[in-house]
């Protein structure tokens, strides 16, 4: 487990960079044992505070990094300091290099029908060294014993040492810390959107935009019907009340 941490909302938090999130990813790896990784945004937060299970996971993660600037920000209004966003996207593609260097191999789960393997493509094709990853994209909804259990053997018979899951927050990290020794697996991280827009399938804000912490609009601009409530009220309301909470108070606000 990475030592140093903070906390945000009651929701633990690694202040490391993107290369010393790999670094440390590659040791989990080496190790052998099963890991989780969670990639924590404004939402993620927001869920947490009325999901005490999902609180419980995330705080429990091997690695928790802050993807979405509103994170940093609130972290500084606390005196505490995370060097840079981590965005799941992009360390899912740090990863993607890293076992093509290091031989490991890759298994992508969730998503909609045909978007882990157009992700699976398209992370080959920028590292060709990387061994074909697996691919499954599994029925929609709720699964029963043996479809779970059909979902694992896929997963086995590939024997990764990296495991991405779509499946959306918080069902993908919630299922990962029920079954991770079931899967043993090394590195398990949910990834939300990460594998669409590998895809191709939802295009990535510009660059500024990430940098400034408008990628939501740009989100949300693209998927106004989907995203609307999410970001304008559920999201920001929430990241406004936290802000003035954090910028008045010296303590951790209760949740």
């Amino acid at each position: 487990m990475v030592a140093a941490h903070s906390y945000v909302a009651g929701v633990r938090l690694h202040p490391v960079s993107t290369d010393e999130a790999i670094a440390a990813i590659d040791g989990f790896v080496r190790s052998g044992l099963p890991r989780q990784v969670v990639t924590v945004n404004l939402d993620f937060l927001r869920i947490a505070q009325r999901d005490q299970r999902f609180r419980k996971v995330l705080n429990s993660a091997d690695l928790a990094v802050a993807d979405g600037m509103p994170l940093l920000w609130l972290s500084r209004l606390r005196g505490q300091r995370i060097p840079e966003r981590v965005a799941g996207v992009d360390l899912v593609a740090h990863l993607a290099g890293l076992a093509a260097e290091r031989g490991y191999t890759i298994f992508l789960l969730g998503a909609a029908e045909g978007i882990a393997a157009a992700a699976a493509r398209a992370l080959v094709e920028r590292y060709p060294a990387l061994r074909p990853p697996g691919c499954y994209a599994p029925p929609v909804g709720e699964w029963d014993a043996a479809q779970e259990d059909e979902i694992i053997e896929r997963i086995a018979a590939v024997r990764p040492e990296l495991l991405f899951v779509a499946l959306g927050a918080p069902r993908q990290d919630i299922w990962l810390r029920d079954n991770l020794e079931r899967l043993g697996v090394p590195v398990c991280i949910g990834v939300g959107g990460s594998l669409d827009i590998l895809a191709g399938r939802k295009p990535r804000a510009p660059q500024w935009m990430q940098q400034v912490g408008l990628e939501w609009a740009h989100r949300l601009r693209c998927e106004p019907r989907r995203l609307w409530r999410r970001y304008v009220v559920e999201d920001l309301p929430f990241f406004c009340r936290l802000a003035v909470r954090h910028a008045v108070s010296t303590t951790e606000p209760a949740i």
